[in-house]
C-alpha cells in the first residue's frame, strides 16, 4: 500500500529544503525526495575544484537566517561548494529537517489522478509509490548537465568527465586536460587545476567577459558588520535587479564624461564583481548598444593589460556584447597568460570531432589525458521536462512543445496542485531570494486551500491551478521586457541557447527581482488573481 503525504517535495537543494521548512510550518505533513546520497542539490553535485558562488556569501543563504548567522558563520566572501553544502546541513539540522527528507531515492514518474484529485509519485531506486495533495517540483534549473553532442567523443581513451556530475575527487594532476566551455564552471575550473596539470586547453565556443570577484577571507567584525546592518542589506537586495548586494543606479552610461565611466568601471575591476557592471552604477549595459560597446571596449583594455601574446589575447577578446550571465573569477586571465595554458576559439579553429587521442580542430590534433565537460545546464528548463509529470491533458512535455510556459514561474495550466521552485519565466537573479519568494507564495496559498477545505466541511480537496489567461499574460509581460533587452542578440544559457528571429524555447523575467516581488505581491494581496481555487 502506498503511503500519502500533504505534500511531496521533489528535489533538495536550496528550493526544496527551503518550500520543505515553509509547508511543515503549516503543520502539514511532509516529504522531501532527492536522488543523491546527500542533500544540497547543484551544490552536492558540483564538487569540482574552485567551485563557488559568484554572489556574495552574506546574501547566498536564507534572508531568515539573522540569528542562525551568529551559530554558523562563512570564512570567505564568496561560499566554496564545500561551505554552502554544510550550510544547507545545518539548517536542516536546526530545523529538525531531517527526519522529514528521503535521499537516493530518484523520481521515476509523476502523474495526476482527477478523480482521487491526487498526485502518485513512484521513485526509481526503491520502487516505492506515495501518494500526495501537492506536489513541489524543486528540481533546479542548475541540475540536468548539458552536454553537447561532438563527433567521435565516444572513441576517446581517456575519461570524459561533466563539472554538474562531479560528486568525487578526481586526480588530474601532470594530466593533458581539455576543458570544453567557458560559463562560470569553466572558468573556476581552470584556474584551480592550471597548477596542477601538464597542459591546459580550453575550448571554446566563443570567448567570454570575466571579471576579477575579490575573494578573500572575512574578518570576524564584517560578519559582525552584517549581523548588524541585516534589514538594511535586504531593502537593498529587494531593490536590485537580480538581486544583489549592490546599490543599482538608472544613470545612464553616456551621460558622464569618458574619465568618470573609466574610474568608476576601474573601481568595480578592482573590487566587486561582473555582476555590477551590468546591473550597478549604469542603468543601460542591457538596454543600449552604445552604452555596452563602451564598456566593451574597457574589458577589451583590461584583457591586454594581463596577455601579451597576440594570438591568445585575439581569442580571448569577445566580440560579442556583454550580456551573458556575468562570469566571475579572479585570476582568470593570469592564468591563460601561462605557458602551458592553449586556446582553441571555434570562431578561428572550428572543432570538428573527438577522436581517440583527444579533440581535432582545422588547425591541429590536440592530445588529451582527460575531457571535461564545463557545459553548464539544460536551460532553464531540463530539469522539468526530465522529470516530465502528467496531468489533466497529457505531459508536461506535451503541454510544452512549443515551448515552456507558467504562470509566474510557479504553475502550469493542467497541472493542478503542482508548483514548480524557479520554474520557466521566474526572474533571472541570485537564486536564493526567489526561492524564498516563491516559496512563501505558494505556502500562502496552499494555506488559503486549505482554510477553504476547512469552510466547506466536506473533505474535499480544494484544487488549485492556474487560469490560462493569467498564463498568457505573464508570458506576454515576459516578452515585452525580453525584446528590448539586448540579452537575445546573442546565444545564453538565459534564453535557452536563442537567437533573435528563432522559435525561442524558454523565457525568462529579465524585468528584475525587485519587479518581480512587487507582482507577487500584488498577485497575493488581490486574494491570489490569476489562481482557480476549486473541488
Amino acid at each position: 500500500m502506498s503511503r500519502t503525504f500533504d505534500a511531496i517535495i521533489v528535489g533538495c537543494g536550496f528550493g526544496g529544503v527551503y518550500n520543505l521548512y515553509k509547508l511543515k510550518q503549516l503543520g502539514l505533513s511532509v516529504r522531501a525526495f532527492d536522488k543523491a546520497p546527500e542533500v544540497g542539490g547543484t551544490w552536492y553535485w558540483n564538487q569540482y575544484p574552485g567551485a563557488t558562488t559568484d554572489t556574495t556569501s552574506e546574501i547566498y543563504r536564507y534572508r531568515e537566517d539573522k540569528e542562525l548567522l551568529k551559530t554558523y558563520p562563512w570564512s570567505t566572501r564568496y561560499l566554496s561548494q564545500k561551505e554552502n553544502l554544510e550550510y544547507l546541513q545545518h539548517f536542516i539540522e536546526i530545523h529538525d529537517l531531517r527526519q522529514h527528507i528521503q535521499l537516493s531515492a530518484e523520481l521515476k514518474s509523476a502523474s495526476f489522478d482527477a478523480a482521487t484529485s491526487t498526485w502518485t509519485v513512484t521513485f526509481n531506486s526503491t520502487g516505492e509509490t506515495y501518494k500526495t495533495t501537492y506536489l513541489i517540483l524543486a528540481t533546479g534549473h542548475l541540475h540536468t548537465p548539458h552536454k553537447p553532442t561532438i563527433k567521435g567523443i565516444e572513441k576517446f581513451a581517456g575519461p570524459v568527465y561533466h563539472t554538474g556530475e562531479w560528486p568525487e575527487h578526481r586526480d588530474l594532476k601532470g594530466k593533458k586536460v581539455g576543458v570544453i566551455g567557458t560559463g562560470s564552471s569553466g572558468a573556476q575550473l581552470m584556474v584551480n587545476i592550471a597548477d596542477d596539470v601538464s597542459h591546459l586547453v580550453s575550448f571554446q565556443r566563443s570567448s567570454q567577459h570575466v571579471v576579477p570577484h575579490n575573494n578573500g577571507p572575512i574578518s570576524a567584525e564584517e560578519r559582525e558588520w552584517v549581523n548588524s546592518n541585516w534589514d538594511e542589506i535586504w531593502e537593498t537586495v529587494d531593490n536590485h535587479p537580480i538581486a544583489q548586494n549592490l546599490v543599482y543606479k538608472s544613470t545612464p552610461t553616456m551621460s558622464v564624461s569618458a574619465e568618470e565611466r573609466e574610474r568608476i568601471w576601474e573601481e568595480i575591476w578592482n573590487g566587486t564583481n561582473g555582476v555590477a557592471f551590468m546591473y550597478g552604477p549604469f542603468g543601460d549595459i542591457l538596454t543600449s548598444e552604445e552604452a555596452n560597446r563602451e564598456l566593451c571596449k574597457f574589458f577589451e583594455k583590461k584583457i591586454a593589460q594581463y596577455i601579451s601574446d597576440p594570438d591568445k589575447r585575439k581569442k580571448l577578446t569577445p566580440t560579442e556584447l556583454y550580456v551573458k550571465r556575468p562570469v566571475t573569477m579572479s585570476g582568470y586571465y593570469e592564468t591563460f597568460a601561462k605557458k602551458h595554458v592553449d586556446i582553441v576559439n571555434y570562431q578561428f579553429t572550428p572543432l570538428i570531432e573527438a577522436n581517440e587521442k583527444g579533440l581535432l580542430t582545422t588547425e591541429k590534433q590536440w592530445d588529451l589525458d582527460v575531457i571535461i565537460f564545463a557545459t553548464g545546464y539544460e536551460a532553464m528548463d531540463g530539469s522539468l521536462k526530465v522529470v516530465n509529470p502528467t496531468g489533466t491533458h497529457g505531459t508536461l512535455n506535451e503541454t510544452w512543445a512549443k515551448g515552456s510556459t507558467s504562470y509566474l514561474g510557479l504553475s502550469e495550466v493542467g497541472f493542478p496542485n503542482m508548483f514548480f521552485s524557479i520554474g520557466p519565466q521566474s526572474p533571472i537573479s541570485n537564486i536564493p531570494p526567489v526561492i524564498e519568494v516563491q516559496a512563501n507564495f505558494i505556502a500562502g496559498l496552499i494555506a488559503k486551500a486549505e482554510a477553504k477545505k476547512q469552510e466547506n466541511g466536506d473533505g474535499k480537496t480544494v484544487l488549485i491551478e492556474a487560469d490560462e489567461q493569467a498564463k498568457d499574460g505573464w508570458l506576454k509581460k515576459c516578452l515585452e521586457i525580453e525584446d528590448a533587452s539586448l540579452i537575445k542578440t546573442v546565444k545564453s544559457f538565459i534564453t535557452g541557447d536563442f537567437v533573435k528571429g528563432s522559435n525561442v524555447p524558454v523565457h525568462s523575467w529579465l524585468g528584475g527581482f525587485h519587479t518581480y516581488q512587487r507582482f507577487i505581491k500584488d498577485v497575493s494581496e488581490n486574494d491570489y488573481v490569476g489562481f482557480k481555487l476549486t473541488n
